[in-house]
């Protein structure tokens, strides 16, 4: 598995490259999984975009995947663990991963954390989503 980068255009003739990296096991700083090759291509962002699934509450725990990710992060490399993150909850327009949603807002919240809804399906929260991500990479827009 590799990378797959794309480029997304923005507002103001604005663009930037986003990787999609697949994603990473428990054991990834050990060299489990991809390993240090999935952690080397994280190490080139300046950005990280977590992207969670909420549609296995309750099989799956998205808080203890969350945890796990940025463990793996921060034992491999503690900078990794620093950069700045955008945690993403995709498949929204499922009523499971909305209840989901309302559950678990609330903990990610305690955590310090922000959630952006979105539908890949619809484009709901896609436009939110992007303002992030630009004004995470260049500031906040011009009025």
């Amino acid at each position: 598995l590799t990378p797959n980068l794309g480029v997304v255009s923005y507002k103001d003739f604005r663009s930037f490259v986003v990787a999609d990296i697949p994603g990473l096991i428990e054991g990834a700083h050990r060299g489990a999984g991809l390993g240090h090759r999935f952690l080397k291509h994280v190490e080139r962002t300046r950005l990280l975009v977590h992207i969670l699934d909420f549609s296995h509450v309750p099989e799956r725990d998205p808080v203890r995947e969350y945890h796990a990710l940025n463990r793996e992060l921060l034992l491999f490399d503690e900078q990794l663990a620093e950069k700045p993150q955008v945690v993403v909850v995709n498949k929204i327009a499922l009523p499971e991963v909305r209840d989901a949603l309302l559950e678990l807002t609330p903990v990610f919240a305690g955590l310090g954390v922000t959630l952006f809804p979105v539908s890949a399906a619809t484009g709901e929260g896609i436009p939110d989503l992007l303002d992030e991500i630009a004004g995470r990479l260049w500031g906040p827009a011009s009025p």
